[in-house]
């Protein structure tokens, strides 16, 4: 009997066990299936644009020297700042020195060469005109005497004939009529002969040009050995910082001109007077970003501080790695303290794309889109009735979606998948939908 009555007992107890199980699961099956809702609010939304990038400085520039040789004096080292003009590097001089001074000597021989060129042109000159004169001169006499003696020639030649004159007279008259010839065709000679020293003349002339050209060319050489010379100190072009060191005193370093490698780089000098971010943008954000937007820039270096920032140049060209297509956006830090940020430092970035302070706001999951594209809320009465409203759909941060047809403190449904058969034929959530203004897109919405 004691053991029926047990039995009696652990029955109703498994009895009560499962119907509290029973009514306990079915309470929270049905709070698990209740309907999601949430009022229409009036509030600010902000659509950004969220990537990550690098700090760069304004001006990076490498520091090589023209002449080659051993480092003598490295005044600066790693985060020195510079002003410009001040001394970055000198390198010793004496191969450079040797160098100059063998191009004044050369300057000094081609110098007196010209001298002794031009002094032999002006004494050819005059030469030439002293002979030309004589010349010219014994030519007109010649000529002189040719004629008066064939002319006694010619009249000896007469009284020959008569018997007035002996043979012996015409023969004396004609010899000195030839010789006067003979004279007179040597005077030709000598003028001709006068051609060829003025083409010599012409040749010492061309010496002078030439020992001129050389002058020049040593002048040249000279010139460039002394800019060589010089070149052993390298100024600096700009007022930076020094962001790298590359050589140590006593390192030989090899020319930027000379060298087919590019030279040596000594230092890197940059210029942080302005500091920028290069922040990578996604294909389907670019079209959001525009010149001077405002831009909120942190850093893991500094958790929880923010730097302003604004967009000063978007790349026209993306870039396509592994099929990710990114686009470079330039901002510009124009926080006070954005000297903190450091060169080559990650960052992120957000970039203010739109921005609206007073706006009817639902939960983006409450907007759903027909089969045409149209926007529509569900509104949801106090008494559970529930009625399908149309709205224009404005900006999204991916969360809340501003909207314009309902009234602030209506009550929406609010859609969290279509698992539970809440979504109708040809309706789709604008959750997770773009966040441009009513473009309905499969991606993500402006925040990330």
């Amino acid at each position: 009997m004691k053991k029926w009555i047990i039995l009696a007992v652990v029955v109703v107890a498994a009895g009560a066990g499962g119907a509290y199980y029973y009514w306990g699961y079915a309470a929270v099956k049905t709070d698990t299936v209740a309907d999601v809702t949430a009022k229409v609010e009036r509030g600010p939304i902000r659509l950004t644009v969220a990537s990550t990038g690098r700090v760069v400085s304004n001006l990076d520039v490498d520091i090589k020297c023209k002449a080659s040789g051993e480092v003598a004096k490295l005044p600066f080292d790693v985060s020195d700042v510079v002003k410009k003009d001040a001394l970055l590097v000198e390198l010793d001089p004496i191969d450079e020195q040797r160098v100059l001074r063998q191009a004044e000597v050369r300057l000094s021989s081609s110098q007196a060469s010209l001298v002794v060129a031009r002094e032999n042109l002006a004494i050819a000159e005059r030469t030439l005109a002293t002979d030309r004169a004589r010349a010219e001169s014994a030519l007109k006499a010649a000529q002189v005497r040719a004629a008066d003696a064939r002319a006694k020639a010619d009249r000896q030649k007469q009284l020959l004939a008569t018997k007035t004159a002996s043979q012996e007279e015409y023969d004396t008259a004609e010899t000195s009529a030839i010789q006067a010839d003979a004279d007179l065709e040597a005077a030709h000679i000598k003028i001709e002969e006068l051609k060829t020293q003025g083409v010599a003349l012409e040749l010492r002339r061309q010496a002078v040009k030439l020992a001129e050209a050389d002058v020049e060319a040593d002048k040249i050489s000279l010139t460039i050995s002394q800019d060589r010379l010089r070149e052993t100190k390298v100024m600096a072009p700009i007022d930076g910082v020094v962001a790298a060191r590359n050589v140590q005193i006593g390192q030989i370093i090899a020319s930027g001109v000379s060298n087919v490698g590019g030279g040596t780089t000594v230092l890197t000098l940059s210029d942080l007077s302005r500091i920028f971010i290069l922040a990578a943008v996604d294909e389907s954000d670019i079209g959001k970003v525009q010149l001077e937007q405002p831009a909120t820039i942190t850093a893991d270096a500094y958790p929880g501080k923010k730097f302003k920032g604004k967009v000063v140049r978007i790349a026209t060209r993306g870039v396509n790695v592994s099929n990710v297509v990114t686009f470079e956006v330039k901002i510009e830090v124009t926080s006070d303290e954005k000297s903190l940020l450091k060169p080559e430092m990650t960052a992120n970035v957000e970039i203010l794309a739109a921005a609206k302070d007073d706006v009817l706001l639902v939960p983006s999951d409450a907007v759903v889109r027909k089969g045409g594209g149209k926007a529509i809320v569900t509104l949801v009465a106090d008494d559970g009735a529930k009625t399908e409203a149309p709205v224009e759909v404005g900006i999204t941060d991916g969360t809340k979606t501003e909207v314009a047809g309902v009234a602030e403190g209506q009550t929406v449904l609010v859609y969290k998948g279509g698992a539970d058969g809440k979504f109708g034929a040809g309706q789709r959530p604008l959750g997770g939908g773009s966040p441009m203004i009513g473009m309905p897109s499969g991606r993500g919405g402006g925040k990330r």
